[in-house]
């Protein structure tokens, strides 16, 4: 906000304003006549100077008694209630300057304005910011500040006569304590909750400090939340987490680099990116992302994307007065530890003011922030963004009242599925300072549908419980969606799988024959069901069958499809990496059309296969290829489903 804070700044502004009241040279005399009101006035700017703003009151009152029409009075106590955060009390000052001289001080206008924007008097911040820029020579920034307030008194007004849906819950006893609880995040199927909260510190009577809590939904209902224990957890400040879809990775903030726990914070700046993994039960001691994401600057609030390598954070610049221009930056694993030089969001995002609490949802292409520099209701607002094909952030939405309020809204979490959001707030009947609360997300600011597969992963033939690498691939781009791993204690995996692609999917372990899936999710969904599926990984053996299922080929046709390649990459892979290994490729039809021309067209696919791992570098006398056409069904014939299945490729070790 727009308010003299220096003494010497309002003399300098009450010269000018003689000027132009009196049309006379600048002077230092004031528009009082009385040298008792004068001398009273003379000695409450001696007690501002001194941050006596309690004198200064009385010295005020006592000249306005004496002048009732002396207005700098009014003005300065105006600005001692600003001081003294007493809104109401400074608004009625500075309304009584205007009553006596309406146009001898322009910038009380736009004072005004703010005034009243920030108690939710919207009409009024208005006429009052209007009639601001009505005065000629106003400085060219104050004029932007002036304009932009407007902006957010028209959305505000507006926004109060349409009201969208929204009915928070409480999370209840088991998650929200005396304490303040913020920052949540979730896995991607919604079952596990870790967040932030402050506590009393017990090294230091009356200081708190930050720990991350976690619980696990259990019959629908959240188990009590417990502290994540160390190494994580520490007596310093751990906060904003995210984590990834899975629940295997945490990247935090961590703050106090120094002392005893220097080995596990060390940093290059104010506040640091930290990253833990997940080993069964217990999690790694946590280490820096590294100088390309952290810098000497503020480095918080991460959120990290469904494909487990694009985190999205908040930077901001460390100056004198504290920290500004906080602003979101985008950063890409790239591998071995290393990230790519981060980003920043474009200027449709980032704004000259404050954006924090950022969210990229496991869909990949929404995101979620605060913001109090896009017009809003004011405090730090709650918009949604969308990545258009190019893969560039639209114009920010703000998502209305009463979701956001002229409080600071932040700390927003979105549910897999999209449906659910979980916000940090202090209203009234929560459990203590600040409580985490859930709705229903309104359908307009909802992210694309996702599902999700969940599973373990085992070795066929002992059930050892294996860690494994997972690769969910978009089959018309190639890209990488989401790459992560199985935990290698209990071989869980979690993968998200946003909705209109279709994807393969490849599960790889070295030894093991890989594992390959497809969904397509293409069209309009409301409710996607999860994949729950158990993946075996056969040991590389003799007489050993694979299922291509993402070898494509249009009906009738025995030219490969586009979409083919991401799995015979995979196959190259294998035959690369076991080079002693030979395989017989075989072609299988269902029991449509002639058992001769299905034979035929079965052959020819095989051979199709075959070509192209000889055109990547595998030795002929290494692969062979047969048709089996209808005779080899693994499914029946008489449903369209189980035809679909029949018609597929396959392969055979024959040698190790």
């Amino acid at each position: 906000m727009i308010f003299i804070k220096n003494f010497s700044l309002i003399i300098f502004l009450l010269i000018i304003q003689q000027s132009l009241c009196n049309a006379q040279p600048l002077g230092y005399e004031l528009s009082t006549k009385s040298k008792k009101a004068a001398k009273l006035y003379e000695a409450a700017t001696k007690a501002f100077d001194s941050y006596d703003y309690e004198g200064t009151i009385s010295k005020l009152n006592k000249a306005v008694d004496v002048d009732p029409r002396f207005y700098e009075a009014y003005l300065l106590m105006g600005e001692v209630y600003v001081e003294k955060k007493q809104t109401n009390k400074a608004i009625e000052a500075f309304k009584k300057t205007i009553s006596i001289s309406p146009d001898c001080f322009p910038p009380i206008y736009l004072n005004l304005g703010n005034l009243e924007f920030n108690l939710g008097e919207y009409q009024d911040a208005k006429k009052y910011l209007n009639k601001y820029l009505k005065y000629r020579r106003n400085p060219e920034g104050l004029i932007e500040k002036a304009e932009f307030r407007i902006r957010c008194c028209d959305f505000a007004l507006n926004a109060i006569k349409n009201p969208v849906a929204f009915k928070p819950i409480n999370l209840g006893a088991n998650i929200n304590t005396k304490f303040r609880e913020y920052f949540p995040c979730m896995t991607v199927d919604d079952n596990t909750l870790l967040f932030t909260r402050q506590i009393d510190d017990m090294s230091a009577q009356g200081k708190t400090q930050e720990d991350f809590f976690i619980s696990k939904k259990k019959n629908g209902k959240w188990s009590e939340s417990k502290n994540l224990g160390p190494p994580v957890n520490t007596i310093l400040n751990e906060g904003a987490p995210t984590l990834s879809p899975d629940g295997n990775m945490i990247i935090f903030a961590a703050c106090e680099l120094y002392g005893d726990y220097g080995k596990n914070r060390k940093g290059y700046g104010s506040c640091d990116l930290f990253l833990t993994y997940r080993n069964g039960r217990f999690w790694s001691k946590p280490q820096n992302l590294g100088y390309s994401v952290n810098t000497n600057q503020w480095e918080t609030q991460p959120s990290l994307s469904s494909d487990g390598r694009t985190l999205y954070f908040i930077r901001g610049t460390i100056t004198k007065e504290g920290i500004n221009n906080h602003d979101i930056y985008v950063t890409k694993y790239i591998d071995k530890g290393i990230w790519t030089n981060p980003r920043k969001l474009s200027n449709k995002i980032n704004t000259p003011r404050v954006e924090e609490s950022v969210f990229i949802h496991p869909d990949g292409r929404t995101l979620y922030f605060s913001s109090d520099g896009h017009p809003g209701m004011g405090g730090l607002d709650i918009f949604v963004s969308r990545m258009d094909e190019n893969g560039e952030w639209q114009e920010p939405v703000n998502l209305g009242y009463p979701i956001n309020t002229l409080k600071n809204e932040n700390s927003l979490l979105v549910s897999g599925d999209g449906n659910i959001a979980i916000i940090a707030s202090d209203r009234e009947g929560g459990y203590g300072l600040l409580d985490l609360y859930y709705f229903n997300l309104p359908e307009q600011y909802k992210p694309i549908p996702l599902t999700y597969m969940k599973g373990v992963v085992y070795d066929k033939e002992t059930n050892k419980k294996l860690r494994a690498k997972f690769e969910l691939i978009e089959l018309k781009t190639g890209k990488i969606i989401v790459e992560s791993f199985s935990d290698p204690v209990g071989g869980d995996f979690l993968v998200s799988i946003p909705s209109d692609r279709d994807y393969a999917l490849n599960i790889a372990k070295d030894g093991y024959l890989f594992y390959s899936d497809n969904f397509s999710l293409k069209g309009e969904y409301s409710d996607l069901k999860p994949y729950l599926k158990d993946i075996p990984l056969q040991p590389v053996k003799i007489g050993e069958t694979v299922v291509l299922k993402n070898i494509f080929f249009d009906t009738d046709k025995y030219v490969l499809k586009p979409e083919s390649k991401v799995e015979l990459d995979k196959l190259v892979a294998l035959l690369k990496n076991n080079p002693s290994m030979k395989i017989i490729i075989g072609g299988h039809t269902d029991n449509v059309g002639s058992v001769e021309d299905n034979l035929i067209l079965s052959d020819n696919r095989a051979k199709a296969v075959y070509n192209n791992l000889v055109k990547h570098g595998i030795k002929a006398e290494r692969l062979r290829w047969k048709g089996y056409g209808e005779t080899k069904p693994i499914k029946t014939n008489k449903t369209p489903e189980g035809r679909a299945i029949n018609r597929r490729t396959d392969f055979v070790v024959f040698e190790k």
